[in-house]
């Protein structure tokens, strides 16, 4: 009997369908995919079949190398759709009619996915109806604004739209949105906020909002949203608005990241306004509310107080209070105001009926910290996890406090003690 072996020496790779080559070489960036053309004469034209285009500036010798580049992709590019199409030139002045020229060549192309970032932005006229176009991020990389568009847009098929721009969104960003009908997620970054313009947001089929400046003067305007599906929002930065919610029956998750909040009249109507979320995240807000009881969160599962929240003792138990239904409480390096435990008059009824989990990040070891990780072990009647992280540094303290809390009296006999130290590594009990 006789055994015929098969060579060792096929190259499956190669043999591969080039439906599947593409999917490969697109999942890399299209320098390197390019790269693939030196292997052999079978592979010397296989990346241009690249369904996805990405190109970053930094990998390249000078801008210039980078444009010419870019002119050999699309001049060489076999395939007639263009999942996406990434340009990262950051603050580099690329000549206008280049940018256009390209953009135009990826439309013609039916682009789907667009990313452009840019420090001078010319739009072809063919963007402006483009048809197949689902997913637009456009970032101006520079603090002088360039961009005024005077054609009105019609983008019949976006869902996704990611713009940062320097100011005056209604010259530019706000005539963008209007042009979108199935609009389902916008983040809007607006480096420089120094208007007293009105910010009016009506858009019915809107599902995911972020709202982003970083620097703002001391103007007080009005921000409208008018979006009766939306599911999550997130604000950062610095605002000076009346926030006025119109219509929010579908809120699922709020983030809140400030850098500073200046008015904190105009932060109560913001949290007034959001009393309806299952999920709510503040983060970093320097601002001190002396009396959360005013506030109702009754749908609210989920509570995060991220690092650098100005906190005391008194307002999270205010805000339990006013989360009857919360099962999830997440605190963060806290920045304590007054560092001293006061035990609370009475006892939110979450912590009784509903809490089930908490996190208690970064904790120094301090005796307030202490205090009321035992009045929770002691209280919560149904919780399952405790999950602690201590960041002292020291490994007899962090091993002290270990065998303390397993000693502590605990309210649920479910309920699981999760330690992360140095002295430790991941510990439970």
């Amino acid at each position: 009997m006789s055994i015929v072996m098969e060579s060792q020496d096929v190259d499956r790779l190669s043999n591969m369908p080039d439906e599947v080559l593409s999917e490969v070489l697109s999942l890399m960036p299209t320098k390197f995919a390019a790269r693939t053309s030196i292997l052999s004469k079978k592979w010397r034209y296989k990346w241009t079949l690249v369904t996805n285009i990405d190109i970053d500036v930094h990998p390249f010798h000078g801008l210039q190398n980078c444009c010419n580049f870019v002119d050999r992709v699309l001049d060489l590019c076999q395939t007639t759709e263009i999942k996406l199409f990434r340009l990262r030139f950051s603050n580099l002045w690329v000549q206008k009619s280049s940018m256009t020229k390209w953009i135009n060549d990826a439309i013609s192309l039916n682009v789907r996915d667009l990313d452009i970032q840019f420090a001078l932005l010319e739009l072809p006229v063919s963007f402006f109806t483009c048809k197949t176009l689902t997913k637009l991020r456009i970032e101006n990389g520079s603090d002088f604004e360039v961009m005024d568009w005077q054609t009105p847009f019609n983008l019949p098929c976006l869902k996704t739209l990611d713009i940062a721009i320097f100011s005056d969104p209604s010259l530019n960003a706000f005539r963008l949105i209007r042009g979108c009908p199935v609009l389902e997620s916008l983040s809007l970054k607006i480096t420089w906020r120094g208007d007293e313009e009105d910010y009016i947001f009506r858009i019915p089929t809107l599902k995911h909002l972020k709202l982003s400046v970083p620097k703002c003067a001391s103007i007080i305007n009005k921000v409208v949203l008018n979006v009766p599906n939306l599911d999550s929002f997130c604000l950062d930065g610095t605002w000076c608005s009346l926030f006025v919610m119109e219509d929010f029956p579908s809120l699922v998750s709020v983030s809140f990241s400030f850098s500073e909040v200046r008015f904190v009249h105009l932060y109560v109507e913001l949290l007034k306004g959001i009393t309806g979320a299952k999920s709510l995240s503040l983060d970093r807000a320097s601002v001190r509310l002396p009396d959360a009881s005013f506030l109702k969160f009754p749908n609210l599962k989920h509570l995060e107080f991220k690092s650098g929240y100005r906190l005391n003792w008194l307002f999270i138990f205010q805000f339990l209070e006013s989360c009857s239904e919360l099962e999830q409480l997440f605190i963060q390096k806290p920045d304590m105001e007054q560092p001293c435990w006061t035990e609370p008059h009475s006892l939110p009824t979450c912590i009784l009926n509903n809490l089930t989990t908490i996190k208690y990040e970064n904790c120094m070891g301090r005796e307030d910290e202490l205090q009321f990780l035992e009045y929770m072990l002691g209280n919560a009647q149904v919780l399952k996890t405790l999950a602690i992280t201590f960041n002292s540094g020291l490994v007899e303290e962090e091993t002290r406090l270990y065998a303390k809390f397993l000693k502590c009296p605990r309210a649920s006999r479910y309920c699981e003690i999760r330690f992360l130290g140095k002295s430790f590594g991941s510990a439970s009990r």
